[in-house]
């Protein structure tokens, strides 16, 4: 008898994981993280950080207020190492979805945000002489259960 009831239990130990995962999956899916990757150029990192300071936050400040992104962050990385970034720039989405604007309605934002767009894509190419764009992440955050 005692015998029956230690593999009752044993047998329900080994079935326990696999009854977790039949009760659906661990986690949610959550915002969408975009995760710009910066390399000032020597000498010219203060001035990086004055416009990120000034015009970028702005930026983000009106798109968070246009309901088109969730938050930003600006990260420094403590050591980068040969060809890495200096900066993160992080910018918190509710979604995929918030990627998914018409291409009018874009111009249309950043019309407002920046004026026009020549203008905007003249300092964009000004802002070479101080920093690369390495390269852009989108990342979706897993939200555990």
């Amino acid at each position: 008898m005692r015998y029956g009831k230690l593999m009752v239990m044993a047998l329900s130990l080994m079935a326990a994981p696999a009854m977790a995962a039949d009760q659906g999956p661990s986690y949610d899916k959550g915002p969408v993280w975009d995760f710009g990757q910066i390399k000032t150029v020597d000498g010219h990192f203060d001035d990086y950080m004055s416009w990120l300071a000034g015009p970028w936050k702005e930026q983000q400040e009106a798109l968070k207020k246009e309901g088109y992104i969730l938050d930003y962050k600006v990260l420094l990385v403590a050591d980068p190492r040969k060809g890495e970034p200096d900066i993160i720039l992080a910018t918190k989405y509710a979604n995929m979805a918030a990627f998914d604007h018409s291409t009018a309605e874009e111009y249309a934002v950043g019309q407002k945000i920046w004026g026009s767009m020549s203008t905007a894509n003249k300092e964009q190419a000004a802002r070479s002489s101080i920093r690369t764009v390495l390269g852009d992440m989108v990342l979706r955050e897993a939200v555990l259960k």
